[in-house]
């Protein structure tokens, strides 16, 4: 008997997805709940090195109207050109929360974002999805 893995075609980066999950859980894991944001950040950017996915951290994103700068945005991470992942410490994910890594989809024209919350109960994460 044969097993095929079928692919998803309405999911965006399903198999990238399933790795920065893998990372995420394997934190989760190792450190427990209850540590700063950073010290989070800091153990995600050594699993997403050892998985040899490529990505920036802490990077600064402008924001701009009729071809100029108002702001900028700094992501979290940044991941293989094309999800961002963005890490929370706490219990509830928040409207605020969601629309932040929305807007920063907005602002670099990806179709994929990830919310990962650290929380008593494990990681959790919400996909938030850029259709535009």
């Amino acid at each position: 008997m044969s097993t095929t893995t079928q692919v998803r075609k309405d999911i965006v980066h399903p198999k990238l997805s399933f790795e920065i999950m893998g990372v995420l859980f394997h934190v989760q894991k190792e450190l427990g709940y209850g540590h700063k944001e950073r010290y989070y950040e800091n153990a995600v950017a050594i699993g997403l090195k050892k998985k040899g996915l490529t990505f920036k951290r802490q990077l600064q994103v402008p924001l701009t109207y009729e071809e100029s700068e108002v702001g900028y945005y700094v992501l979290d991470f940044l991941i293989e050109d094309a999800v961002i992942l963005e890490l929370k410490q706490g219990s509830t994910f928040s409207k605020k929360n969601m629309d932040q890594v929305f807007a920063y989809l907005q602002a670099k024209s990806l179709k994929l974002g990830m919310l990962a919350q650290f929380t008593p109960d494990g990681v959790k994460y919400r996909r938030i999805v850029n259709i535009r």
